[in-house]
């Protein structure tokens, strides 16, 4: 008839009532013979016992359990759920509540690690910010200040410390620039406009408005074998070109001499195609790859400097495939090589 680890209020007070009443009967049971009488007395001990019960854990207990339940609830409680306190709640048994509490209990635990991490991340994300904006600031007033000590008298070595200067500016405009990137897609600030598009096409233009910066080092473009037919996809085509813009020329910069760089495309299952960039330069180590999609995060700090960037464009590529409801990957070995790759919504 009851569970007994799940009673409700009703069950309980039932079940006591129903105890203290049959012992009650037994002892008046040598003093009242009349069967009759012993039941309607029975009847009225367990009625009275039942409501006397049945308050004090309606009044007492559940109240404050309920209580408890508005102290846990986030927001204020709506027309559901005051009906739920009101109706489902008294008919939760002590177990039940218990449960709630400690899976509320875990949830805020959860909720408090992110947070950490979050707070961390924060900590961290700032100290490289301010580390990235302080290299080429100084650098700038170092070459301002010769300058100012007279270091125009001889023109060669003047004009050198002003390239060198306006190199530092266009860093710092650059590094602002995708800071104000990444913070527009992280609050949703620049809409995903999305069009159907040949992926190829796209990639042969990024390859040919790039390709003149390859010269010194020799470097060679091609698609891998079975992806040269036209793919169209449907994404934002703009956002698109600068991951690719991106992927494409961290390959080349880590490319060796007369090195290759091979794009693949792959219609996968759920009307989903995979673009991959393939290179086979110096790669990186296996500890790296979790990190390399973090701002700032370098895999060889005075290497990564001496080549340039500013340490964010992996980051903007993952907010732009993620924006699109997409994955981004990277597979790396040293000496071997690396592959970047990411999906997109086929063509519709």
């Amino acid at each position: 008839m009851f569970k007994e680890k799940n009673l409700s209020p009703k069950q309980l007070a039932a079940l006591t009532a129903l105890l203290l009443s049959s012992i009650i009967g037994l002892s008046v049971f040598v003093l009242i013979t009349d069967l009759k009488i012993l039941l309607a007395y029975f009847i009225a001990c367990f009625i009275v016992i039942y409501f006397l019960v049945y308050q004090i854990l309606e009044y007492f207990i559940y109240r404050k359990i309920k209580l408890i339940y508005k102290l846990i609830s986030s927001t204020k409680a709506s027309k559901r759920e005051e009906a739920y306190q009101k109706y489902i709640l008294p008919q939760k048994g002590i177990d039940d509540v218990r449960a709630d509490v400690e899976q509320w209990a875990e949830s805020q635990t959860e909720q408090i690690k992110v947070l950490q991490s979050n707070e961390a991340f924060r900590k961290e994300f700032l100290q490289n910010l301010s580390h990235e904006i302080k290299t080429p600031i100084f650098a700038i007033q170092g070459y301002l200040e010769l300058i100012a000590d007279g270091a125009m008298e001889d023109p060669i070595v003047g004009n050198k410390f002003i390239n060198q200067a306006q190199a530092n500016v266009q860093r710092l405009v650059g590094l602002l620039n995708d800071v104000d990137v990444i913070t527009n897609l992280e609050i949703n600030k620049e809409p995903i406009l999305k069009t159907s598009f040949v992926v190829q096409d796209l990639i042969n233009e990024v390859v040919h408005n790039m390709s003149v910066k390859w010269l010194k080092k020799n470097i060679q473009f091609s698609y891998k074998k079975g992806s040269e037919s036209p793919v169209t996809v449907f994404a934002d085509k703009n956002k698109i070109y600068q991951v690719l813009v991106n992927v494409i020329s961290n390959a080349a910069k880590y490319g060796k001499i007369d090195g290759q760089i091979v794009a693949s495309i792959y219609k996968i299952e759920d009307q989903k195609v995979l673009i991959e960039v393939s290179d086979d330069g110096i790669g990186i180590a296996e500890e790296h790859i979790p990190r390399l999609f973090e701002r700032f995060y370098r895999t060889d700090d005075a290497r990564s400097r001496d080549i340039g960037g500013t340490g964010l464009g992996l980051a903007i590529c993952k907010h732009i495939i993620e924006a699109h409801h997409e994955t981004m990957h990277i597979r790396s070995k040293q000496n071997v090589g690396t592959t970047v790759g990411f999906t997109l919504a086929g063509k519709i």
